[in-house]
């Protein structure tokens, strides 16, 4: 082979190959070790690049000697003999080397070799680091905006401010939520298309919970906008197959939990339509509606948490505990994505949560107490009406019972369950859905109660999402909304 064919041969595997793979042809090429070596770690060191994959062993000491022997002198170049044979190194920069080591004589054209080499190696080598330094800033401000949309979400708007005026662009406020679902490996091309589409105005994040999931905040538009014309939705769907948006109504940012849980409820809507985007349908939200009868209710259930005083300093205080338990309501077992804790972390959380409160958070009825409880209160140490002891069991059902007898959230509730009973409803779905809530929202046996099979109760309830506009079998579920919705209806007679 002539060396205008080695040549070529070296600038095609540097520019489709990259370093481990020139560094391992180079090392068949002179049947010898070939790898860069790292005067920075020269003791004891690995080559910076190895020349293939897998275990590799351990640097000659000739290739050591000779890149220390270099960076001592100042050479670009040097030949080390030792015991182990003899070292071809050439300079390629900080600090590094291409080295060459043989036991037997090199070939009198292996010097040639290594020199057109080394310059494409230095090239490709600075390219590779600079795509990770890229990546991992990539990472850092992605786990940036993911911990900033954590702030918002648990009440710390200024603190979630000062980390958005960093990154940029700022917070819109207000603003409406949109929730985009796309093939995982598209969220990239999204982001970029929603980025141009608002003018960089708008907040993108990868959902920490759903890989297929964007959660973007964008500047709210003019007031009386057309629900059912939303440009920039119609737009995202375009841009790849199987995308689907939901969007929230106009909110401040301070209502961003609520926001968040509009749009994914008009994602579920969103996915049964053909233009495949949908803007969340009016109605009263709940938190609102019940603000006034149960603000003190609410403070009087969650005193004993937000007084929790952990045992060790190490351990989760009443804002973490408070998190977890809205990240569990919300997402069930993928929390744990969302708070970045293993699932033991998560139980031994709930286990406490349900200790501190007397709670037991299998039952449907306590998990959608403390939903609406946190809903109706800010964070830990928030101001609450002073009442009775704490309840618990029959007592809290009892306290809650009150709440929702008061004439709003009667109204609140026969408007969130008129839908069921509407012309469009099939004759089955009221009865489904108190199945359902009946046996805490578990598949299995609501299909047994109701005498069909699990699939049956699947797209039965299905077909209630779309009638309700609100999701059911995927969290964040509107369960403890319907649950509430229900046991009001019944108590108003």
């Amino acid at each position: 082979m002539s060396r205008s064919d080695d040549i070529l041969k070296i600038h095609r595997l540097a520019h489709t190959g990259g370093s481990a793979v020139l560094l391992e042809w180079l090392a068949a090429r002179l049947d010898a070790w070939t790898g860069v070596v790292d005067r920075q770690r020269a003791l004891g060191a690995e080559p910076a690049v190895p020349p293939a994959a897998g275990p590799q062993p351990a640097v000659p000491e000739a290739a050591l000697l000779g890149v220390a022997e270099m960076s001592a002198r100042g050479a670009r170049s040097a030949v080390v003999q030792s015991g182990e044979g003899a070292a071809l190194l050439f300079a390629l920069h900080d600090g590094r080397a291409l080295a060459c080591v043989r036991e037997r004589p090199h070939h009198p054209d292996a010097a040639t070799l290594l020199a057109d080499a080394a310059v494409p190696l230095a090239l490709v080598l600075r390219a590779e680091e600079a795509a990770r330094r890229e990546e991992r800033a990539g990472l850092a401000e992605a786990r940036a905006r993911e911990a900033a949309l954590h702030l918002l979400m648990n009440g710390r708007i200024s603190t979630a401010h000062q980390v958005a005026e960093a990154l940029g662009p700022s917070l819109p406020d207000p603003m409406r939520m949109y929730v985009v679902e796309c093939p995982a490996g598209q969220r990239g091309e999204v982001a970029r298309r929603c980025a141009e589409l608002t003018g960089g105005r708008a907040w993108i994040v990868h959902c920490p919970v759903y890989v297929r999931h964007l959660i973007v905040l964008v500047p709210a538009g003019p007031a009386g906008a057309a629900a059912d014309h939303d440009p920039l939705a119609g737009a995202l769907v375009d841009v790849t197959r199987h995308c689907a948006v939901g969007v929230s109504g106009e909110a401040a940012l301070r209502e961003a939990p609520a926001a968040y849980g509009q749009a994914f409820h008009a994602l579920a809507v969103a996915r049964g339509r053909g233009e495949r985007h949908a803007r969340f349908g009016p109605g009263p939200e709940l938190a609102l509606a019940a603000h006034e009868a149960g603000a003190g209710w609410a403070g009087a259930l969650l005193a004993p948490l937000d007084a929790y005083e952990p045992r060790r300093a190490q351990d989760p205080g009443p804002q973490e505990l408070r998190a977890t338990a809205h990240a569990w309501l919300e997402f069930t077992s993928h929390a744990t994505r969302l708070l970045k804790i293993h699932r033991n972390t998560l139980a031994t959380r709930l286990r406490l949560i349900e200790a501190v409160l007397g709670l037991d958070l299998a039952r449907l009825a306590d998990q959608a107490a403390l939903s609406l409880a946190l809903r109706l209160t800010r964070g830990a140490g928030d101001p609450y009406v002073p009442g009775p002891a704490p309840a618990t069991g029959a007592d809290l059902e009892a306290d809650l019972d009150e709440v929702l007898r008061d004439p709003r959230l009667t109204d609140w509730a026969r408007g969130h369950l008129r839908p069921l009973s509407g012309p469009e409803a099939p004759p089955d779905a009221r009865a489904t859905v108190r199945a359902w809530l009946d046996h805490d929202a578990r598949l299995v046996p609501t299909a047994a109660a109701l005498g069909i099979s699990v699939p049956g109760a699947r797209k039965r309830l299905t077909r209630i999402e779309a009638l309700l506009e609100r999701s059911l079998l995927q969290s964040p579920s509107a369960r403890h909304d319907l649950w509430l919705a229900h046991r009001a209806e019944q108590l108003a007679g």
